[in-house]
């Protein structure tokens, strides 16, 4: 199965209507009239540049919400949950399509497009850098250039490509230069070539999404990556994925000798040094779970827009009852602000 033709079945529930997307159910909500002031910056928001709108036309690819997205839409859904700040970062299926030239050409406008919308858009936009993974090459030669040049926010990448996941030694020269740079890391969920169509029916998104993020946090952390690179700092999305829930079973096989050796204080040691996000996880239950994992000091706000509104996340982490008004604002913003320099400086909106 080529990676296009997986890519295709993998997204091709949404080829009809966004609004009935079972996983992103507030694609067109909004709300949040009447609030104070936040501030609140958004690590995981989306952007879809009309390259690559064009280059993907007829591939099934891209989803109804990608299509609609455009910088005046998520401009407003920032307003209605006084989101100041959104670091923007491209989404599945990403710039990699097996072909060297065109994920290095993906890569590039990506990145250009975004800095452009930091520069029209003084304080409300801020960028993570598109890398085309696998390919080792041209990715340094673009953290290179949107680090250096563009001075971006950080670089994203996603949990795993062609079956290989964050952590695996043939990514180490990249994350050798992330190291060295001290750069923040957003990583962002795909589906695996090995397990897309698992279950006939439901969408990949639906499991694989928080699957992917889990096997790569654990490979990252015993794969020995976590101690290769101390000075990366690691953002993962969506609460961590299904790690919250399986801590347990991570603690345990932390006592193997060969994994013992790779990350010898244990898994949640590594783990909690890690950022994640709220984004499709600011129910109390996720929260819930990963703030016994984690500080909650390292618990940035996301909102995956626009897949789903700002708007929701901001009235489930306001009603969830698991954090307090003080913890609530390291969320909003001061997390975000310990990390991400241009987060510190967002103003309130």
């Amino acid at each position: 199965m080529s990676i296009l033709n997986s890519r295709r079945e993998r997204v091709g529930f949404f080829a009809d209507d966004a609004r009935a997307c079972p996983c992103c159910p507030a694609f067109f909500s909004g709300g949040g009239a009447g609030r104070k002031h936040r501030g609140i910056v958004d690590v995981h928001a989306h952007l879809t540049p009309p390259q690559y709108v064009r280059d993907l036309a007829g591939t099934g690819l891209l989803m109804p919400p990608s299509l609609g997205w455009s910088p005046q839409k998520h401009l407003e859904d920032m307003d209605r949950a006084e989101v100041s700040l959104a670091i923007l970062s491209v989404t599945t299926p990403g710039v990699w399509f097996g072909d060297v030239e065109k994920g290095r050409r993906i890569a590039r406008y990506t990145n250009d497009y975004a800095a452009s919308l930091v520069g029209a858009h003084k304080g409300r936009f801020g960028q993570f850098t598109a890398i085309p993974l696998p390919d080792i090459e041209g990715s340094l030669r673009e953290i290179e250039y949107g680090l250096d040049a563009q001075k971006s926010d950080g670089v994203g990448v996603f949990t795993s490509y062609d079956n290989k996941w964050l952590g695996d030694p043939a990514f180490d020269p990249v994350f050798e230069e992330l190291n060295r740079r001290k750069a923040v890391v957003y990583a962002h969920p795909s589906a695996p070539n090995c397990c897309v169509n698992a279950l006939p029916g439901i969408p990949d998104a639906a499991i694989e999404f928080g699957t992917d993020t889990t096997r790569a946090i654990v490979n990252y952390v015993f794969g020995g990556a976590a101690r290769r690179f101390p000075d990366v700092t690691m953002v993962w999305s969506h609460a961590g994925g299904t790690m919250p829930f399986l801590i347990e079973r991570f603690d345990n096989i932390g006592g193997m000798p060969a994994l013992r050796a790779r990350a010898p204080d244990g898994f949640r040691a590594e783990a909690g040094k890690f950022f994640y996000d709220t984004a499709q996880a600011s129910n109390a239950v996720s929260m819930g779970a990963l703030r016994q994992v984690v500080p909650v000091s390292q618990i940035v706000f996301g909102t995956d827009f626009p897949f789903r509104a700002a708007d929701d996340h901001v009235k489930a982490l306001e009603s969830g009852g698991v954090f307090s008004d003080v913890e609530l604002q390291g969320i909003w913003r001061g997390n975000a602000g310990r990390i991400l320099p241009r987060s510190a400086r967002a103003n309130p909106v």
